[in-house]
């Protein structure tokens, strides 16, 4: 956990300007989630358009963290999130002016907000570099735990939008993430000492190591179900327990507060007990919580408990994953953290895709979280599978953490 020697180890400014950066630009990543209950009635929209409105940031966000990935060990961690916050003020900006009058037009915004997704790929190696192994599931802990930007958008989002209209929101959000900004320009510092730019092909032989596609679908799960839960369960609220969309987003909020602020615990839990041994336990979870939530409880509150805890063992998850990657590919965590980053937003594209086509379709949210849970049992099987090589291999070289 926290202490002295953790925290004379690193540098202090960079890792919470990496989390204050994070934590606003997943506030904005994830706007559409707890806005689409009023984007809906705006724009007369089935319930597979809202599953797709609120998908497409998650799958734009998952295909730029590669792109970011790249950039991060090419123009280094603090230049390429610069870029990237000027690209989501200027959107923020642009939809607050002009306004969204169309189905089409929110689906190109869910691409650009897909830029702030993509943080993910410079928070995480920005932090990272700066601390040794025995403390990287606490620091990535630290700067992951940004992912509860999307309790104030849950929290926040819809009650602005019902007092100042929805576009409105856009332009609200922008003065927080303006504030992140100027305080990610001042504070943050790329790490000395960096490692060396990869070539195209270099990136591409990371994928021919099998490691690196089991880190893809644990992560893949862990965090596709906490962002995917926290887009999509304002509208899952209303439209199965008739909830407004203020009281929706406040149980939502309540939901993902409970996933993201338990990142940094996973993280640390991780460190004390092993990376595997906690996620094995965090798979298990999670699947029986979205086994029960598919059978729809007969109450909310019922429901909003179950919900809680498979968002605490996704959260925790998430710390857990990411205190093995940069053990694993200590080199590589530039392009690691894309390619893994960009698995977690495809995961959680398909558990919010899944649920508006399985409500459009078969008429019920059932189907979607029963898939997800599935996956989250192959995930859960597949460690298993290779623990062992793990703990014999790479686990047991000289200054790599309990694993």
């Amino acid at each position: 956990m926290i202490n002295r020697a953790f925290l004379k180890a690193g540098h202090l400014p960079t890792l919470f300007s990496a989390f204050f950066y994070f934590d606003m630009a997943f506030m904005v990543w994830v706007l559409l989630g707890p806005l689409g209950v009023q984007i809906a009635h705006a724009l007369h929209l089935n319930p597979a358009q809202k599953g797709l409105m609120v998908a497409v940031p998650i799958l734009s966000g998952a295909l730029l963290r590669v792109v970011a990935g790249l950039l991060v060990d090419r123009l280094r961690p603090k230049r390429t999130g610069i870029i990237a916050q000027c690209i989501v003020l200027v959107t923020l900006l642009a939809v607050w002016l002009f306004g969204i009058p169309s189905y089409s037009a929110v689906l190109i915004l869910g691409m650009l907000l897909g830029v702030a997704g993509a943080s993910f790929a410079v928070a995480l190696p920005l932090a990272s570099r700066w601390y040794p192994p025995q403390y990287q599931g606490i620091a990535l802990g630290i700067a992951g735990a940004g992912n509860s930007g999307t309790v104030f958008a849950a929290l926040f989002a819809p009650l602005l939008a019902a007092r100042f209209g929805w576009t409105t929101v856009f332009g609200l959000a922008a003065i927080p993430v303006a504030i992140a900004f100027v305080t990610y320009l001042v504070l943050a510092r790329d790490a000395p000492n960096p490692p060396a730019p990869r070539h195209l092909h270099q990136y591409a032989d990371v994928l021919r190591d099998r490691d690196a596609w089991w880190f893809m679908l644990f992560y893949g799960v862990t965090f596709g179900g906490f962002s995917g839960l926290a887009s999509s369960l304002t509208i899952y609220f209303n439209a199965d327990y008739g909830l407004g969309p203020v009281l929706a987003g406040e149980c939502t909020a309540a939901c993902v507060f409970a996933g993201s602020m338990v990142r940094p615990l996973g993280g640390a839990l991780a460190d004390r007990i092993g990376g595997i041994r906690s996620l094995s336990v965090m798979y298990g979870v999670a699947a029986v919580a979205l086994l029960i939530v598919s059978t729809h409880l007969p109450t909310l509150g019922a429901a909003l408990v179950v919900f809680i805890v498979a968002m605490l063992a996704f959260g925790m998850g998430n710390g857990a994953v990411f205190q093995l990657v940069p053990q694993r590919f200590a080199r590589e965590i530039g392009v690691m953290t894309g390619l893994v980053g960009m698995a977690g937003g495809v995961g959680g594209f398909l558990l919010a895709f899944s649920l508006g086509t399985a409500r459009q379709y078969a008429g019920a949210y059932g189907p979607g979280f029963l898939i997800f849970a599935v996956l989250a049992l192959v995930a859960l099987f597949g460690l298993m599978s290779v623990k062992s090589r793990w703990r014999t291999t790479w686990g047991a070289l000289p200054g790599v953490a309990r694993i």
